[in-house]
């Protein structure tokens, strides 16, 4: 057996996969219960009897050139490989960015598991593009079967109205430079909500109000999408996504219902000259919550991607 996990701010799965590409023994665990995933982890292995031979965890944070140690960016978490290996009795342990998993995954999805939002028209050897919002904003390429590891939520968040103006100066003031992330993410949708309807909510709440037809809290999710779709766009256009887009994440998931019916798709295209070239790009969302986890357990067992 090898260990796999989705190592995330808000939740991590850990499991165990076979040779053949099995999961087992599989388990949610809350990150914030845990002041370190090496207790994390040992909670998890507590319960595991089956003998373990290396494996891959995927985590939520730039990871080391050597695969071999990663910071958590929304936990103070460093998860070091060999430390893990040393107390655990694991070898062969491999790190990963987590989108990197979700791209693995998502490239090995079947139809069922994706929502089209946008058909295109899809070249099978072209650059493919995976990002989505949850805890944070996460983003990965995947070109001639390599997946690049990407920190791309971390770049400058570029305001396109009014209201997005307003968001933009107001996280400024609070915090200096202003990315992607501090939007679209699921702190972002609280952090929107937040400094345009000047009411704090998490965003469990918005989204729940925003169901219950409250208008400050549907505004909320306007915005959200408004953005989200910008920025996809904005990251599709700069690697010429013709192989597709995939969105992913716990927030993602949680909205597909309006993710549908919103402005999202509207923004992702919405590119002067190169609008008819945005409106070729498939874009997919991802309806498996645990797209990561498979990724990891592909990258264990050497599944290719081609």
């Amino acid at each position: 057996m090898k260990l796999i996990g989705d190592v995330g701010g808000t939740k991590t799965l850990l499991a165990l996969v076979d040779e053949a590409g099995q999961i087992r023994e599989k388990r949610r665990l809350a990150s914030a219960d845990f002041h370190a995933f090496e207790e994390l982890l040992a909670a998890f292995l507590g319960d595991v009897s089956a003998p373990i031979e290396g494996g891959c965890l995927v985590v939520a944070g730039p990871v080391a050139d050597d695969g071999r140690r990663a910071k958590i960016t929304n936990l103070p978490w460093i998860i070091d490989a060999e430390a893990l290996e040393r107390r655990f009795g694991l070898t062969g342990l491999r790190l990963a960015n987590d989108f990197v998993g979700v791209a693995v995954g998502a490239v090995r999805s079947t139809p069922a598991e994706r929502l089209v939002l946008q058909a295109g028209v899809p070249k099978p050897e072209g650059v493919k593009l995976v990002l989505g919002a949850g805890t944070g904003l996460g983003m990965a390429i995947v070109c001639h079967g390599r997946v690049l590891a990407s920190e791309g939520g971390h770049v400058a968040f570029a305001p396109q109205d009014e209201d997005e103006l307003r968001l933009w100066q107001a996280l400024a003031a609070e915090h200096g430079r202003v990315t992607a992330e501090r939007v679209i993410s699921g702190p972002g949708l609280a952090n929107i909500h937040r400094l345009l309807a000047a009411e704090t909510c998490d965003p469990a709440e918005i989204v729940a109000r925003a169901r219950q037809g409250n208008a400050a809290a549907r505004r909320t999710l306007e915005v959200f999408f408004q953005a989200y779709g910008a920025f996809a766009g904005d990251m599709a256009l700069a690697v010429l996504a013709t192989g597709g887009v995939f969105l992913a994440g716990g927030v993602t998931q949680h909205l597909l219902p309006e993710l549908a019916a919103s402005g999202f798709l509207a923004a992702f295209n919405a590119k002067a000259e190169h609008a008819a070239l945005m409106t070729r790009m498939p874009v997919e969302a991802l309806t498996d919550a645990e797209i990561g986890l498979k990724g990891a357990a592909h990258l264990a067992v050497g599944t290719t991607i081609d």
